[in-house]
């Protein structure tokens, strides 16, 4: 068994996404309707590669993609036909660019999605000529490898200075910084806006004539938890049960029989046992 076998197995492990819930936290419907190109979408994934990013980001938001529209929302013709290079579907989808582990960065239907867990980042204030930038910025990086060195990196990053070796402290700083060859999910994401000068989580600082500057973070250290930490991105959220006015959560559809801890099945089981022994 050669090396790229057993690799290509490990991904596919560690890829591979465990059933979605029967009922998902949103409203899809709602969320396509709701969307425009260059919003970013954050996903709540389902793989054992999603439960490592919740626990180096202890975030719940574990996959980050663009929404560039559809094909025929992309006015340049050149990164129009590149997008269309990369996606066989219909033209009617409605498209993302994500890196995906095992494949790189690709073109995605939105649909991909209808039973995840989904929230909408929107850029507040991105000027239509940036927004276009932005796209063409992300459908160039089609076709780039991912990498999943750089999930290790974000670990060892998150260690106390203190404990981590001192060979690891600038790792992430010297040897991928500047690479163009490979990323992951947020870090093409981070330097489309940052083409732009769009900001996500700028460091701010002072110069030595007292005045404020913005610098640029290295765009490998975003997560998909920075788009929904940033002040600069408005959250949209669509609840699958959603209340409109005052008052109106007393109506939604509560079970009063018990409460939830792991699974419906078992819950049901647990407190009907608690409430015969009383």
């Amino acid at each position: 068994m050669g090396i790229r076998t057993i690799t290509n197995f490990f991904v596919n492990w560690i890829a591979k996404d465990r059933k979605p819930s029967k009922f998902p936290m949103c409203d899809f419907e709602k969320i396509r309707y709701e969307l425009r190109p260059c919003d970013v979408i954050l996903i709540e994934g389902r793989s054992r590669v999603s439960d490592v990013i919740r626990m180096i980001t202890q975030s719940a938001w574990t996959h980050s993609a663009l929404y560039i529209g559809k094909l025929h929302d992309i006015e340049d013709p050149t990164i129009r036909e590149i997008a269309k290079a990369h996606y066989n579907g219909p033209e009617k989808d409605h498209l993302l660019i994500e890196g995906m582990l095992g494949q790189g960065t690709v073109v995605t239907p939105l649909h991909a999605y209808k039973k995840d867990h989904i929230r909408i980042c929107r850029p507040r204030g991105l000027t239509p000529t940036d927004a276009h930038e932005v796209i063409a910025y992300s459908v160039k990086k089609l076709g780039t490898d991912y990498d999943i060195r750089q999930i290790i990196d974000l670990l060892r990053f998150f260690f106390p200075w203190s404990i981590m070796p001192r060979r690891w402290r600038s790792y992430i700083f010297s040897r991928t910084a500047g690479r163009a060859t490979r990323t992951v999910c947020s870090t093409v994401i981070a330097e489309a806006f940052s083409s732009v000068d769009f900001p996500i989580l700028p460091y701010i600082q002072r110069t030595k004539h007292r005045k404020i500057e913005l610098v640029h973070r290295n765009p490998r250290l975003f997560t998909p938890r920075d788009f929904d930490y940033s002040p600069y991105f408005e959250i949209i959220k669509y609840p699958f049960l959603e209340f409109d006015n005052a008052s109106s959560y007393r109506k939604l559809p509560w079970n009063r029989d018990g409460l939830m801890s792991h699974d419906y099945e078992n819950i049901t089981q647990e407190v009907k046992g608690e409430n015969s022994t009383d």
